[in-house]
């Protein structure tokens, strides 16, 4: 089982960006998967939900600027991230929130939000 994220970068406040994150080594398609990020000194905070079948999930403070997406046929999640602001600024993991591999995580990508 294995998640590769992808796509983290230096941005300046306003701009966006597209993170993937490709999957192997399960059932992608029959799977829930899920977007956290994780800011220097701070816990592990949810960024966004996908299930099977494509239903999305955000916290309030996510909703609007970040949207999650999959395409089953690549195995890859994506999370579209617009209008990001500097305190967007942490590591971004995928992982998968559901059935035998629940938990798993890849290694992250960084994404900086800096002028």
């Amino acid at each position: 089982v294995q998640l590769v994220e992808s796509g983290g970068a230096l941005v300046q406040p306003g701009g966006s960006l597209r993170l993937s994150c490709v999957a192997s080594g399960f059932t992608f398609s029959y799977s829930a998967m899920k977007w956290a990020r994780q800011a220097p000194g701070k816990g592990l905070e949810w960024v966004a939900n996908i299930d099977w079948n494509g239903s999305t999930h955000y916290p309030d403070s996510m909703r609007g600027r970040f949207t999650v997406s999959r395409d089953n046929a690549k195995n890859t999640m994506y999370l579209q991230m617009n209008n990001l602001k500097p305190e967007d600024t942490a590591l971004y993991y995928c992982s998968i929130d559901s059935g035998f591999n629940a938990g798993t995580r890849g290694q992250g990508t960084q994404v900086t939000v800096s002028s």
